[in-house]
């Protein structure tokens, strides 16, 4: 790696060990009021006076369901085609057809060759000499196409709230926050640094290279692999993309098969923004994803499951292909006796139970003394009637677990310590009620593996240190989450732990800020996600000129 000269400015990487978005509150949390979301302008307050609305009556804007989108058909290896309606779009968004297909605008190049029998070499290979072409490399390129994305967010804004409810029940202002506020606001961050980021950095000289030029390029990979999960569908493909359409890829987009609404509305409406000699989507399952994976790619950027993960890495280490992994864990959250109980509940209840617990970073399971576990109880079905109602079931604000396979394996969580609150399943809705395990025993199934569903265990320690040693027996977090009114407490698990990210009387918080980087270490994260100068780390590779 080039070195780089002191800077001001934090360093674009770090090759040790690297604490991502730290994020402490105050020992005394401010006051929360009630806000309808219409009256709300800063992003960062969002997610948790939605969420503590029903304090005050003020109401959440409902899904108003349009016609909704039919099933999706069978596709053949590729991507969607344009409605009509949508190729007017690709007018205004000023896409072209790939320039090989003589294609109507808006509509994907048609590529049909296979190379060794491979589906997708041809596109493959299509994308890559677009990337030779040194057609995305001149920042007026990036710039459209980066809002082409934002228009993307704008006028598809109602379908992707249709799409998102009908795949997983998201509540709309779930949906709105994380699938669309979040993204844009990405996207306006990326605008506004990308002239800075691609700037030349010039580097410290010694005394003989004094009359020399000696500075860092950052050059795009090339052709990027973005393989993307059920759980945010919309979210967690499109940040990445934003980097690697920042940093001048070529791009083939994955999005996740579980969520088939949501799928079929970026294949069929993402190329009608986006330049179709250079960005593709591809819709496939999981054989067809093998298949995919036999191409080269110079980088590929999964999230998902481990398991997955590792099927990722294999594939792509046949060509030396680096990889970023984004594979969540087992977030803890320790509660120390000395804090406001209430606020506590309220706040681990909302990270928990946002999302209808299928979120990398939530806190996964309690770490607290036994008096804070009867203190904990009350305390948690207040925040979670508040925020749900007494029928969670009923609630416009809950959501349901995204297919039935993923329905099972949480539901079978349940035999885990006793059922304090909660409990309630159907399968035929894959609900599961807001639930919480007391007593739960490090032996339980729910200690086992990433929940990913609206169940939190609480674990009985008997002080900070056990806590501590708890976590680092185990493989280290995406997220660790501390509460006290002890300052020094809170300082002192943030020391002691090791962790992707860490947020400090507050959960979930730290990942709105798109001025700290997200990721993780060890099994969590592979590389990390987002780096201090830019939204993406995998778009750009330093070079020494």
């Amino acid at each position: 790696m080039a070195r780089t000269a002191p800077s001001s400015e934090p360093p674009p990487s770090h090759p040790g060990r690297l604490r991502a978005r730290v994020s402490l509150r105050g020992v005394t949390p401010p006051s929360i009021s009630g806000t309808s979301s219409s009256d709300i302008t800063h992003p960062v307050s969002l997610p948790r006076v939605t969420m503590l609305s029903q304090e005050t009556g003020s109401s959440v804007p409902q899904l108003t369901m349009q016609q909704p989108l039919e099933p999706p058909g069978q596709q053949p290896p590729g991507y969607g085609k344009c409605s009509p309606v949508a190729s007017d779009a690709g007018k205004a968004a000023g896409c072209s057809a790939g320039s090989g297909s003589g294609g109507n605008v808006g509509k994907g190049p048609v590529i049909c060759s296979t190379v060794g029998g491979n589906p997708y070499a041809g596109l493959v290979n299509h994308l890559r000499a677009a990337w030779l072409s040194g057609k995305t490399r001149p920042m007026e390129y990036r710039v459209a196409q980066l809002e082409a994305l934002g228009r993307f967010l704008d006028e598809k804004k109602q379908e992707i709230l249709e799409a998102t409810a009908l795949d997983m029940g998201k509540p709309s202002f779930e949906a709105y926050f994380t699938e669309i506020l979040l993204c844009k606001n990405e996207l306006n961050d990326t605008l506004n640094n990308l002239s800075h980021w691609m700037k030349d950095e010039h580097v410290d000289k010694n005394l003989v290279m004094q009359l020399d030029s000696a500075f860092i390029r950052k050059d795009p990979y090339g052709v990027v692999l973005i393989i993307a999960p059920w759980n945010y569908p919309i979210h967690l493909f499109l940040v990445p993309l934003i980097g690697a359409i920042a940093a001048g890829n070529c791009v083939v987009v994955k999005p996740s098969e579980t969520t088939k609404h949501t799928e079929r509305l970026v294949a069929e409406m993402l190329s009608c923004y986006l330049d179709n000699d250079c960005f593709a989507v591809v819709t496939a399952g999981v054989q067809e994803t093998t298949r995919l994976l036999e191409n080269k790619f110079d980088y590929i950027f999964f999230t998902g499951s481990p398991s997955v993960g590792r099927i990722i890495m294999t594939a792509a280490a046949k060509h030396l292909t680096p990889v970023t992994l984004e594979l969540g864990g087992k977030n803890p959250c320790y509660v120390s006796d000395i804090c406001d109980v209430q606020n506590v509940a309220r706040r681990v209840a909302w990270g928990r139970f946002f999302n209808a617990g299928q979120t990398c970073i939530a806190p996964d399971y309690i770490l607290c003394s036994v008096e804070m576990q009867e203190k904990l109880m009350p305390a948690l079905r207040e925040a979670i009637t508040e925020f749900f109602g007494s029928n969670p079931r009923e609630s416009p604000d809950f959501g349901r677990i995204v297919g039935d396979k993923q329905f099972r394996r949480v539901r079978a969580l349940l035999c885990s310590g006793r059922v304090a609150i909660g409990g309630q399943t159907d399968e035929k809705e894959r609900y599961i009620a807001p639930t919480v395990l007391a007593d739960v025993l490090p032996c339980d199934p729910a200690m086992q593996e990433e929940i990913f569903g609206p169940i939190l265990p609480i674990v009985v320690v008997a002080n900070m240190d056990e806590a501590i040693d708890f976590i680092n027996a185990r493989p280290r977090p995406l997220a660790v989450y501390a509460f006290s009114c002890d300052s020094k407490v809170v300082n002192q698990v943030l020391e002691r732990t090791s962790s992707g990210g860490f947020c400090g009387n507050d959960t979930l918080m730290h990942v709105t800020l798109t001025s700290l980087p997200f990721g993780g270490i060890g099994r969590s994260k592979a590389l990390n996600l987002l780096a201090p100068w830019a939204s993406v780390i995998l778009p750009t590779v330093p070079k020494l000129c």
